[in-house]
């Protein structure tokens, strides 16, 4: 995909429009869902203050895994069992978000993978404990800003050791985050990203904003205020690529299965508008 074409894509709801239409792949009717699947995570990482919890929607289409990560309990009873069987076309029309965007995610996963072909560079995140796995992914996705010493990040999505890593590169973090409250240092957590946008220089935003709606909002207002808008998404890891150019910076895409699932070493990909090639 060039990236003149990447600049025609003004949103997510065109990109489904799309896929729908044959226009990405081929004829999403002729597609079906093999698999569908909830992964829900629950982690306390020695040494570290408090914990986390994770809840994903995965959709196997042949070869290619399309993931969206939801609120812990917010999917409604059956969710999974309504997308098994169902053609990629009906899902991606659901009433959920989340579905839409985890259909979308394997679709583009099984047409574009993420090889060198499509622009994507792979990262190793060595084998270790989940702590030290994270703090690894930490540091791929700090590497993709390009920041020196001194500057101001606004990190939407707290992930507690991205704001570990960018501290230990002189960074200096605001996060950002719908449910509020505070980080492991103690340090409040903002609640409107739009709001935060003037006051730093760069975004570094989840993917999770994909599955909750405001994506859109956030990449339309950091391209208005002129700011790098670098994602790390394990939600839509195939789909922000192709907003490469188009108010995406960087995309440090990680498909399932993710670093928190095992201790093994495994693979993250680096995608950046400066690259050439097609993303």
């Amino acid at each position: 995909m060039t990236t003149t074409s990447r600049a025609l894509v003004p949103s997510l709801d065109a990109l489904l429009c799309q896929a729908l239409r044959g226009e990405l792949g081929p004829d999403p009717l002729t597609r079906r869902i093999a698999v569908a699947f909830t992964t829900s995570q629950t982690a306390r990482h020695d040494g570290r203050r408090g914990g986390y919890r994770n809840e994903v929607l995965s959709l196997r289409l042949d070869r290619a895994v399309g993931s969206c990560a939801v609120e812990p309990g917010a999917l409604p009873d059956g969710t999974a069992e309504d997308c098994a069987g169902a053609d990629v076309a009906t899902l991606l029309t659901h009433p959920l978000l989340p579905v839409r965007v985890a259909a979308l995610d394997a679709y583009l996963m099984d047409v574009m993978p993420h090889t060198p072909s499509h622009g994507a560079k792979p990262v190793t995140v060595p084998a270790g404990s989940s702590l030290e796995r994270s703090q690894a992914r930490a540091a791929a996705v700090v590497d993709l800003l390009d920041m020196p010493s001194g500057g101001t990040v606004l990190v939407v999505g707290v992930v507690n050791s991205l704001l570990a890593e960018l501290r230990s590169r002189g960074l200096t973090a605001i996060p950002c985050d719908l449910k509020g409250g505070t980080t492991e240092w103690g340090e409040p957590i903002r609640t409107d990203a739009l709001g935060e946008i003037s006051r730093c220089d760069a975004v570094l935003a989840s993917g999770m904003t994909l599955g909750n709606g405001t994506f859109d909002p956030l990449r339309r207002r950091a391209l208005e205020h002129g700011k790098p808008l670098v994602m790390f998404a394990q939600t839509g890891s195939a789909v922000l690529p192709r907003f490469m150019g188009a108010g995406v910076a960087a995309v440090c895409a990680e498909p399932y299965p993710f670093f928190w699932l095992d201790g093994g070493p495994g693979t993250i990909h680096h995608y950046r508008t400066d690259d050439g090639g097609t993303s």
